[in-house]
Order: C-alpha cells, then sequence, then structure tokens
C-alpha cells in the first residue's frame, strides 16, 4: 500500500475473527479489506450529501403541521 498510514483500530472479538476468515479465504489483508469498507462508506457519504444538497431548496415541513394537514383532509 503506497504512502499508507498505520492506525490502532480494536474490533469486537466476533468482527475480528470474521475478518480473519475472510482474509484467508480471499487472500486478501484485513488492512485492505478494511480500506475498501472505509472507502465504500465515504462514497455513499458523497452520495448522501450530493442528495441533500440537491433537496436544499425544498420547503421543510415539520412533523406535527404534516400530521395536521393530514387530518383536515381526512387522514387519520
Amino acid at each position: 500500500m503506497p504512502d499508507s498510514k498505520r492506525a490502532t483500530i480494536y474490533f469486537d472479538a466476533e468482527v475480528h475473527r470474521a475478518l480473519r476468515l475472510k482474509a484467508a479465504a480471499t487472500n486478501r489483508s484485513i488492512s485492505e479489506m478494511v480500506n475498501d469498507a472505509v472507502r465504500m462508506a465515504l462514497a455513499e457519504d458523497a452520495v448522501d450529501l450530493a442528495a441533500a444538497d440537491q433537496r436544499v431548496s425544498e420547503t421543510s415541513v415539520t412533523f406535527e403541521s404534516f400530521v395536521e394537514d393530514l387530518h383536515r383532509r381526512g387522514g387519520p
């Protein structure tokens, strides 16, 4: 891993065991798997942030006003 940085991460015992078993089964290191998982999580965050930016101009409705409007229109 070029330009890698070292960090200490504490896993639950079961998670660590699962990672070790998967690493052995896939011929990958735990570091590779954790890096891939973190990259995917960050990519998902980027998608969520982009979606939030697109919705920033939408009007906000409180739960209370939504329920009141629903009730006025014959809802529960």
